[in-house]
């Protein structure tokens, strides 16, 4: 099977699916954030997990939309309490309408997630929705969590990753678990998926954190630096907080409290302390480590070695990326 069938399954899923039209100011937004694409990994690992065990892959492409549909509603809460400008290059809903629209259309974007899951077998609706409702719970702690994290200076390796974990990983976790449950597979299995998930999430934004520090301009597909700017608590700055000693942490918190710098010669300073510290070398120990725990446990799938290795070699492409 080429992956292509299953994205090609959920672009004409999205097109097919109706948000409502009146009033206009409530659905557009909507309609806007979900045409601005994005790579829709979630649902084409609902789509991969599912044909692990079943030929009938497209009974999952509706459930499937309802997790994309629900990260994209995350997406636009998010970007209004961050203020963010952008997103995917194109003005934020709540820049183009107003925020509250951006939170009332965002409401109908969770109402909307739940219709397009509830399209599961009977007998797999409870686990499906019990599931979901438990990792949606988790992905607002982590969003809780992040924001708590812009005050504090001393937060520790071990809570990063918890946050993380939630705020990001287990939405992989479960979009890769729905696959497992509308395709009947056992719970051992099912949760080989989701745990393959979270920890291919967790190396996924440790890597997005590496890429912003010391990836490729051209390739990152925007502004390299752009955490260090902000102070943002990423894996790499609470690294160097707990491991600068002395002048090293002077400098550190000297560039952290200034207000007023050049751009350009704070990221080269606080890179260079990271290059000392030892940091690059730190955080990409920490990548491999997940991303190995993802794959051994989807070596553990009870599935046809053929369609697992469709699985894995998309995974591979997640671990490998420099964008």
């Amino acid at each position: 099977m080429n992956p292509a069938v299953f994205i090609e399954a959920i672009q004409a899923e999205l097109q097919r699916t109706k948000y409502g039209q009146y009033p206009p100011e409530l659905y557009d937004p909507i309609r806007y954030i979900m045409s601005l694409g994005g790579k829709r990994m979630r649902p084409l690992l609902t789509l991969m997990a599912t044909y692990l065990f079943t030929d009938d892959w497209k009974q999952a492409i509706r459930p499937a939309l309802g997790v994309e549909v629900f990260h994209n509603f995350t997406l636009m809460h998010d970007d209004i309490m961050d203020q963010a400008p952008l997103r995917r290059g194109q003005p934020t809903v709540h820049e183009r309408w107003n925020a509250n629209i951006a939170i009332l259309s965002g409401d109908v974007m969770l109402v909307n997630a739940y219709e397009l899951l509830l399209d599961v077998a009977p007998d797999k609706l409870k686990a499906v929705m019990s599931r979901f409702n438990r990792t949606a719970a988790e992905v607002c702690e982590g969003q809780q969590m992040d924001m708590n994290f812009e005050t504090r200076w001393d937060v520790t390796e071990a809570e990063y990753i918890d946050m993380i974990r939630l705020k990001t990983s287990v939405l992989l976790g479960y979009a890769l678990e729905l696959g497992g449950l509308i395709a009947g597979a056992d719970a051992e299995t099912n949760r080989h998926l989701y745990e393959g998930g979270v920890n291919i999430g967790i190396g996924f934004q440790l890597k997005d954190d590496l890429l912003d520090v010391y990836g490729d301009p051209a390739k990152f597909g925007k502004q390299v630096g752009g955490d260090i700017l902000a102070n943002k608590k990423t894996f790499l700055l609470i690294e160097a907080l707990e491991k600068a000693t002395g002048p090293l942490n002077d400098e550190l918190n000297g560039w952290l409290t200034k207000t007023e710098f050049d751009k350009a010669e704070k990221v080269q300073a606080v890179t260079a302390i990271y290059d000392q510290l030892g940091i690059r070398q730190i955080t990409e120990q920490r990548i491999n480590a997940y991303f190995a725990r993802g794959f051994a446990n989807f070596d553990q799938l009870k599935a046809d070695p053929t369609r697992r290795l469709l699985l894995t070699q998309f995974a591979r492409q997640l671990v490998e990326r420099e964008s």
